[in-house]
This record gives C-alpha cells, sequence and structure tokens, in this order.
C-alpha cells in the first residue's frame, strides 16, 4: 500500500530525532493512506511557518502484511473511542513519563486540531471522557494516520 507524509520538507530519510513529542500516538513518523488528507496536513504545515515553503508530499511503500507477522508490537483502532481518546491523553500529556507505550505502529483516527484544548477542557472537569471523545472527532468525518515509532517500524517502508 501507499503512505503519504505531508511536509514543507521532502523526506529522502526519515530521522526519527526530528519529529515532534506529545502528538496523538507519541514521538514518531506519521503518514496517512489518503494522499489529499497528508497534502492538507502539507498546506498546514507551511500556514505554520507563516507561508514560508511549499507543501510537499512524501510517498511511500509499505507492506500492510508486516503487521500481522508478529515481529511488531501493533496497537490499531478502526474508529473513535474511549480507549483511543485516554491513548491520546497520556501522549500528549507533558507531565507524565515519556514515551510510556512499547508500540512500534499505531493505526488509528487523527484527533480534531484543538485537541489541546480539549484536553483541558477535560481535565479541568468540563467533559466527560465519552463526551471527550465526540469533542475530538473531525468535523468532516474520520481521518485516520499510521504512527511509525522506531527504526524497527521504520525499515518497513520504502520511499517511492
Amino acid at each position: 500500500m501507499k503512505l503519504y507524509h505531508g511536509s514543507d520538507v521532502l523526506i529522502d530519510v526519515i530521522i526519527l530525532d526530528k519529529s515532534k513529542p506529545f502528538k496523538d500516538f507519541g514521538k514518531g513518523f506519521y503518514l496517512s493512506d489518503d494522499y489529499n488528507q497528508a497534502f492538507d496536513m502539507a498546506k498546514q504545515r507551511v500556514r505554520q511557518k507563516m507561508g514560508i515553503g511549499t507543501p510537499i508530499v512524501t510517498t511511500f511503500e509499505f507492506d500492510e502484511h508486516e503487521i500481522s507477522k508478529g515481529d511488531l508490537n501493533v496497537k490499531i483502532w478502526n474508529d473513535y473511542c474511549v480507549e483511543w481518546a485516554e491513548f491520546v491523553i497520556r501522549n500528549r500529556n507533558r507531565n507524565l513519563p515519556y514515551p510510556w507505550h512499547d508500540y512500534d505502529i499505531v493505526y488509528g483516527p487523527i484527533a480534531d486540531d484543538g485537541v489541546t484544548m480539549q484536553l483541558r477542557r477535560f481535565e479541568a472537569g468540563y467533559l466527560t471522557i465519552e463526551q471527550l471523545v465526540e469533542e475530538l472527532k473531525y468535523d468532516e468525518g474520520i481521518t485516520f494516520q499510521y504512527y511509525f515509532a522506531n527504526e524497527k517500524a521504520i525499515s518497513k517502508l520504502k520511499k517511492l
């Protein structure tokens, strides 16, 4: 399958040290199987840099059978749920030891861009965990992401 990474630079070599911590699934390399979603992420990255740069999508090949072979520790969520929200909360919490999970690859929904505000509302007791799940859903419908945590997982990607 083809997976896409949206950025403002072409990715020739994946360098995990350049990944930002405290993202939905942790510090790692994120991809989508939807080119348009990756391109939207690339445009967002350029906007974050005040319009400096060009949106770029890098394409990778991933053999999805790697997920079921058993040599990778994989977590999959096919929909928004409480367990997924709790996982996102832990990964985005700067007060917890980091990293806290040992998954090589995680697949699941993307949290809405307002995740930080919604997490603060939840932590302050204004939202139940069920309400948080609803607040973290993308307005445009469910969108998914692939997270590659380490070199073992990254080695399964082939740049096209």
